[in-house]
């Protein structure tokens, strides 16, 4: 791979009438591109997670507020209580989760909620996030082995754990944590603001065109 792109590279010096690398103003890119700097940003006024929390609701996702993780089985299960009639059946209460969940009672709350990633079949899946942004009430999640995002994507319902605790003000704050706690971009980073939804049919916002139909967002305080 380097190799390839150090040719790609000569050519275009080639092209440019440049021999060779300058080694100065190599050393001014990479440390501009260290420095990480960032553009104008507007002040977000007030507490950060009530304004995720009104950012979420505004791209349509239900929030709520619970005080630990152990709450988080029943907590679904009001969830899914509450949603229409039409959408019970069989396979209602069932989906999958992230291994990070596995320890939770969900058999107590009455859900049967298996710790594997979806194969596309699955009704409901439970995932956290890496952090959540309060600017756009958008949810990032980085793909793993522990963190398939299969279950946020292939899913009816979609509903996110995110710790209170990592919710930033800003997408530049996100990408920061990235590189602070990851080092490097995984394989991919998903950015989920509410559900799926398309506006290509005559400018009707339609949901669940490529992914989820509703998106639930449970905010942990601890």
């Amino acid at each position: 791979m380097g190799s390839a792109r150090d040719n790609v590279l000569a050519r275009v010096r080639k092209a440019l009438g440049k021999a060779e690398r300058d080694a100065a103003l190599v050393a001014v890119a990479e440390a501009t591109m260290a420095a990480h700097a960032q553009g104008p940003r507007p002040a977000l006024a007030g507490d950060r997670v009530l304004r995720f929390m009104q950012r979420a609701r505004d791209m349509q996702s239900s929030v709520e507020r619970i005080p630990d993780f152990a709450a988080v089985p029943a907590a679904v299960a009001r969830y899914l209580d509450a949603l229409s009639p039409a959408l019970a059946g069989a396979n209602a209460r069932a989906g999958v989760c992230w291994p990070e969940f596995s320890a939770l009672d969900w058999a107590g709350a009455g859900l049967d909620i298996a710790v594997r990633p979806t194969q596309g079949d699955d009704r409901i899946g439970i995932t956290g996030v890496f952090c959540a942004i309060a600017e756009t009430g958008t949810m990032v999640l980085l793909a793993s082995a522990d963190a398939p995002t299969a279950s946020a994507l292939l899913v009816d319902t979609h509903v996110a754990v995110v710790p209170a605790n990592r919710i930033v003000d800003g997408m530049e704050d996100a990408f920061t944590w990235i590189r602070r706690e990851r080092g490097i971009l995984p394989r991919a980073v998903n950015l989920i603001s509410g559900p799926s939804r398309t506006g290509d049919i005559e400018q009707t916002i339609v949901l669940g065109a490529h992914g989820p139909f509703r998106v639930h967002v449970l905010i942990v305080d601890r």
